[in-house]
């Protein structure tokens, strides 16, 4: 092997190199100590050593299955709504916007530039009881006249829905803008319905921004703890605010570190049930359509 040829074979670990080191310092070693605080037994007062304490994860799944179930369905009914409203604005960016596209985009983006924290304790102020928005909602007859939004189920799925819900307009964009808009009118020219076009050529080519958007979504606003903190109730709280709890307050740390895992393989399950249920060419997006 020539000197040439030992170099072309290292540039490819040389461009790697800056990614691998970032992922073994912030994510491999973390997750590793988080492992090992998650089998301590002891307390905060006596102090904690490394027992192998395999019971902590059977304990905190007990004690808090609730949570996770509850978890899980905000999270999904998050994503659904999510991609119900997001599906019909990204086509309409992508397909109508015209020269108002950019404007749209920058629409969409905007929140960003305001902290995640600051846009719930806005929708914590709008759904107050005392707003105008609540005394609308009430003269629609949406809301009884005694009733209330805040610190409901409800307030914590719109929280979870709104901050997320640039997760799946984004990726869906992108999938729809890629499509070849020759294919579309090739179904038109087979004399294809709309509804026809729609349902069999354009959802199926954009099912990788579907895909991107679900776990964009999902996975986040599954471990999230600020919107049923700030615009729920105790009855709301979600496995990210026992965690939160757990770390911060209670200086459970076993806890805390066993749900933190358990979250992250439930979580992976369902990534993993997701890809089977869709293909993994959705998964690999342009590059499996390319092939």
């Amino acid at each position: 092997m020539t000197l040439l040829q030992r170099r072309k074979g290292l540039l490819p670990w040389l461009l790697l190199a800056p990614g691998l080191l970032w992922l073994l310092f912030f994510f491999a070693l973390p997750l590793y100590y988080m492992g090992r605080v998650s089998l301590l037994e002891g307390s905060d007062l006596e102090g904690f050593r490394f027992a192998w304490n395999f019971d902590s994860y059977v304990e905190a799944f007990e004690a808090y299955k609730a949570q996770f179930g509850r978890s899980l369905l905000y999270a999904g009914t998050a994503t659904v709504l999510s991609l119900a409203i997001g599906y019909p604005l990204a086509y309409a960016i992508a397909f109508r916007a015209g020269r108002w596209r950019n404007a749209l985009l920058l629409a969409v983006i905007l929140p960003f530039f305001v902290t995640f924290l600051v846009r719930t304790l806005a929708w914590q102020t709008l759904l107050d009881d005392s707003s105008p928005v609540v005394d609308v909602l009430k003269f629609l007859g949406l809301v009884a006249d005694d009733g209330r939004v805040l610190a409901t189920t409800g307030a914590v799925i719109a929280g979870l829905t709104y901050n997320f819900l640039p997760f799946m307009i984004l990726p869906l964009y992108a999938s729809l803008e890629r499509i070849d808009r020759r294919v579309l009118e090739a179904a038109y020219d087979l004399y294809a319905s709309r509804r026809e076009v729609f349902l069999r050529v354009t959802v199926p080519m954009s099912l990788p921004g579907i895909v991107a958007g679900v776990l964009l979504t999902f996975i986040p606003a599954a471990g999230d703890y600020v919107n049923a903190e700030l615009l729920g109730s105790p009855r709301q709280s979600m496995i990210g605010n026992v965690i939160q709890s757990r770390y911060l307050e209670v200086t459970d740390y076993p806890t805390a570190a066993a749900l933190s895992f358990m979250l992250m393989a439930l979580i992976l399950v369902l990534v993993i049930g997701w890809a089977r249920a869709v293909g993994t060419e959705a998964l690999m997006g342009a590059e499996a359509e390319a092939r």
